[in-house]
């Protein structure tokens, strides 16, 4: 029974997550009240409550309940930067790029983080935490492209940091440019021929 109980409050909690995305998409974050999310998901105000303090709180996990495709146990990502850091970079980055174009919830949340969202009021409070998660992103990118020279698989015509503010900067423009207006561009068609296009540039020889 006590299995049971945790297993529902894991689906009211993900249901209530479901329509969070759903709602902070239609009406942008600052628009949007728990009692809106309670009615979007079905559920009492009480039962929002139960789950997250705030919508603060909501809107961290549901951030939280996104993968990112860098973030892998901290000894596999080692392994894999180590024997190939190029195509640990590659995968990462068409996994990334991917999801934004065949997952939808995947989609939703990053154009409610990008689109939708003024970080504000209560919602700057998080806005420290989620620039520290951006610069666990970039550490790990700019480890990679560290090893990538070492290896001799990169020029260093730019530092490695230089290098991942650059990929960074090409990564983010297309997924926020295609967020924004997908009529724009085929993101699947685009997006990791401008990557490689940028690593040819950084010496790549195999891009």
């Amino acid at each position: 029974m006590v299995r049971k109980t945790k297993e529902d409050a894991q689906v009211t909690r993900n249901r209530i997550l479901d329509a969070a995305v759903e709602v902070f998409g239609r009406q942008g974050v600052s628009q949007t009240s728990l009692n809106d999310v309670a009615r979007e998901a079905g559920v009492t105000r009480g039962a929002i409550y139960w789950h997250f303090e705030n919508k603060v709180a909501m809107f961290t996990a549901m951030i939280e309940r996104l993968v990112c495709p860098l973030l892998l146990k901290s000894e596999e990502r080692q392994v894999l930067m180590a024997r190939d850091p190029l195509g640990f970079l590659r995968a990462a980055t068409s996994e990334y790029l991917g999801k934004l174009a065949h997952d939808p919830n995947f989609r939703r949340v990053f154009e409610i983080f990008w689109h939708k969202c003024e970080y504000v009021g209560d919602m700057a409070a998080i806005r420290h935490e989620h620039l520290e998660e951006g610069e666990t992103h970039m550490d790990i990118i700019e480890q990679a492209l560290a090893q990538a020279q070492e290896q001799g698989l990169l020029d260093r015509t730019l530092s490695p940091h230089q290098a991942c503010i650059g990929l960074v900067a090409v990564v983010d423009g297309l997924a926020f440019n295609w967020t924004k207006n997908q009529g724009l561009f085929s993101l699947e068609e685009c997006g990791m021929p401008i990557v490689n296009t940028y690593l040819r540039g950084l010496g790549a020889k195999d891009a």
